[in-house]
């Protein structure tokens, strides 16, 4: 009785990320079948992996152990009756296995029968004969398998993770993603770096429609949409207001930078990081009614008492309800003086946007190369927790080339390296030769053509960049860049 387990739990079993999964796939060192992976194929192709090491139920002791643990479990269970749904289903296919069992025992019964039946007769030869079926079939029933116990760890393992989330898969792009505690499909997508289409996000407006393929999913947030009974009947259902009880395949729209359409909010101060005195991080919250839907590299006009800019978005998309701008102060620029001298925590921001086509190209699995001028940081910043959170890329390289603010987030990059093994920070200090610092990175790329390069700064640097990297041998179709030529200001 074969056990199959989906790629996206087997990532998570073993400890690696889904890109060093599939790369196995393609050099035949993992055989699969519709997607899945037998489990015995599985501890034949990681023989090393602890199994007993469960960690899924180590964390949730954690969580229950925790001072505040009351409302930290409540974040990371499921919701009580998808959890309840849950815990049936697995009682269903423990119930079922243990039917199948005793049949298999009365099966062995019967045969037991038979076999006493057909040798009355028989010749001496065949008595012998069945007799040593009866032997080989008695010491193989009584063997222990020599992985029992690790068969058992993964299915423990395993059956944890299903208790404690479900994993999503979309089609038609095939995007894969994991619903863990009491979230949302939408929220669980948008926290995983899967950019679904969607509204307004608390059930009112209907766009983030989707449509069950298998699976099963569960309300748990009153909407006020109202879906047609042909809608219903077909399986459509809101992201935003279901959970899933179980792996689900749904059909969804994935949201491309064109497809977002242009948003208007009020957002309030949660706080003014100043770096140093020439760069500072606004970061705002946006309602609870409202979050802003945008993607990676993207940019938002911010308003407020007169003074207005146009700025890249620091933030990743999967950082729910929070937007984080980073702002050069420079005399010409209304809001940025605004932010250094005016700004204070709980003010209200006025939001515009999303604007701009500097965005990820999530179907991709190139390496990565980012390179950020100055505070051209900002929209690679955000670019980078993109491609963590799909954790799709090879690898990821980021250079950094210092202006007159520095590398005024150095310490963050040098967390990403030490955490990430896929990750690699190269900080460049600043200079006035621009083009031999360039020139010294192309250098260290002789096999381009497998790369993917996304570049933010100034026009000028940015031809700068493009010139050499497509000399070396990138595609141009593999260059992505988004000129960072100062803010449009209004006084």
């Amino acid at each position: 009785m074969s056990h199959f387990l989906p790629l996206s739990r087997v990532t998570r079993l073993v400890g690696i990320s889904r890109h060093a999964l599939q790369e196995m796939i393609r050099c035949g060192t993992l055989d699969t079948f519709d997607g899945m992976v037998e489990l015995n194929e599985l501890l034949r192709a990681f023989p090393d992996a602890k199994w007993e090491d469960d960690a899924e139920l180590r964390r949730v002791t954690e969580i229950k152990e925790k001072a505040f643990g009351k409302r930290v479990f409540e974040r990371a269970m499921p919701d009580k009756e998808v959890l309840s749904a849950r815990l049936l289903e697995l009682g269903n296919e423990y119930a079922a296995t243990k039917a199948l069992l005793m049949h298999y025992s009365q099966v062995l019964s019967w045969l037991d029968e038979k076999i006493d039946e057909i040798e009355e007769d028989q010749s001496k030869e065949t008595r012998h004969a069945l007799h040593s079926l009866r032997a080989f079939i008695v010491r193989h029933l009584a063997e222990i398998p020599p992985d029992a116990a690790k068969i058992q760890a993964v299915i423990a393992q395993e059956r944890i993770l299903k208790i404690m989330s479900a994993q999503v898969t979309i089609r038609p792009s095939g995007h894969e993603f994991t619903v863990e505690g009491n979230d949302t499909l939408l929220e669980a997508a948008l926290r995983a770096g899967v950019s679904l289409n969607y509204g307004c996000s608390n059930g009112n407006c209907g766009e983030c429609r989707a449509r069950l393929i298998s699976g099963e999913v569960k309300k748990v947030h009153a909407h006020d949409y109202v879906l047609s009974q042909a809608e219903k009947d077909a399986g459509v259902f809101l992201m935003c207001s279901c959970a899933a009880v179980n792996d689900v395949v749904i059909e969804a729209g994935v949201a491309g930078a064109q497809d977002i359409p242009e948003q208007q909010l009020a957002a309030r101060v949660k706080s003014v990081e100043v770096f140093n005195p020439q760069i500072a991080a606004l970061h705002l919250l946006a309602p609870r009614s409202q979050r802003l839907h945008f993607l990676a590299g993207q940019s938002i006009r911010l308003s407020a008492l007169g003074a207005s800019g146009e700025y890249p978005i620091a933030s990743c998309p999967c950082e729910e309800r929070h937007i984080e701008i980073q702002i050069l102060r420079k005399p010409d620029d209304a809001f940025s003086e605004l932010l250094f001298g005016g700004l204070k925590v709980h003010d209200s921001v006025e939001v515009e946007g999303p604007y701009g086509e500097f965005v990820l190209e999530d179907a991709s699995t190139r390496p990565l190369i980012f390179v950020a001028f100055g505070v051209g940081f900002a929209p690679i910043k955000s670019l980078v927790q993109h491609a963590m959170s799909l954790d799709l890329a090879e690898s990821m390289d980021m250079h950094w080339l210092a202006d007159d603010a520095g590398h005024y987030q150095d310490n963050l990059c040098r967390s990403w390296a030490d955490a990430l093994d896929n990750f690699t920070y190269i900080p460049h200090e600043q200079t006035t030769d621009t083009e031999t610092a360039l020139a010294n990175i192309v250098s260290d790329y002789p096999d381009l053509h497998r790369f993917d390069v996304y570049a933010a700064g100034t026009p000028e640097q940015l031809q700068s960049a493009k010139r050499l990297f497509l000399k070396q041998g990138l595609p141009e179709q593999h260059w992505r860049a988004s000129p960072d030529d100062s803010p449009r200001s209004v006084g």
